[in-house]
């Protein structure tokens, strides 16, 4: 068992319950190979974190900017909060390092987007219900505030379905869909294949661990398609 007294030290945390960090790095796939562990998953607290996250971001960006308009807040905010983002939080904070994975998932990879990403969330929430707001906050700033520099910098609050969405609609007057096409795996570590629609006609398609990692790959797929 890895030393979670020594992680949360350097996630700059101090846990009163240290199982809920535990329960935060434990993937679901742990539990088919542990029957002797009585804790719980991560997807709970991912949930809660999913929310705590979005809140904290939101206010964050409404206060950074006063001037922006509501859709470039959402962009900044997309940008902040998508797995991608997440993801490279938790590789900084060696996340992958601490998780509880069955045998085969580790042998998959512990680098995996969508479950560092949903890690980094359900630490999120453990924080907020072992320390309360406050303290998810502070934990939310320290590792995500500073990235919205690069964010505008680089211009890449524009991702690949914003862009695909802004032309679409300046060129064709219509709003691109996106349907899931079919979903394969164990539910633990699903597999999704997305189509990407104007109107009736599937311009591309895109497969991803999560729905928006396959709409991601679709609309990446569609600009390449469509020359945009």
């Amino acid at each position: 068992m890895p030393d979670f007294a020594s992680f949360a030290r350097s996630l700059g945390l101090s846990f009163k319950n240290s199982d809920l960090l535990v329960e935060a790095l434990t993937h679901r796939s742990y539990l088919n190979e542990h029957p002797e562990y009585t804790g719980g998953h991560n997807e709970r607290l991912e949930f809660l974190g999913d929310a705590v996250l979005d809140l904290v971001i939101t206010e964050f960006l409404f206060k950074k900017f006063p001037s922006k308009p509501e859709g470039e807040l959402t962009s900044y905010h997309a940008a902040l909060v998508n797995s991608v983002s997440l993801a490279e939080c938790a590789q900084a904070l060696n996340v992958g390092d601490f998780l509880l994975l069955a045998k085969g998932e580790a042998k998959a990879g512990r680098a995996r987007e969508t479950r560092l990403a949903n890690a980094f969330e359900a630490i999120i929430g453990a924080v907020y219900l072992d320390s309360g707001y406050a303290s998810a906050e502070a934990f939310i700033a320290k590792n995500l505030y500073a990235k919205i520099d690069a964010i505008i910098a680089t211009g890449s609050h524009q991702d690949a379905k914003s862009r695909f969405q802004e032309i679409t609609q300046k060129n064709k007057g219509i709003t691109p869909t996106y349907k899931i096409l079919s979903e394969e795996g164990p539910a633990h570590e699903p597999s999704f294949t997305v189509g990407l629609f104007i109107g009736a006609e599937e311009v591309a398609r895109g497969e991803g661990a999560s729905k928006q990692e396959a709409e991601r790959a679709a609309a990446e797929a569609g600009l390449d398609k469509m020359g945009w």
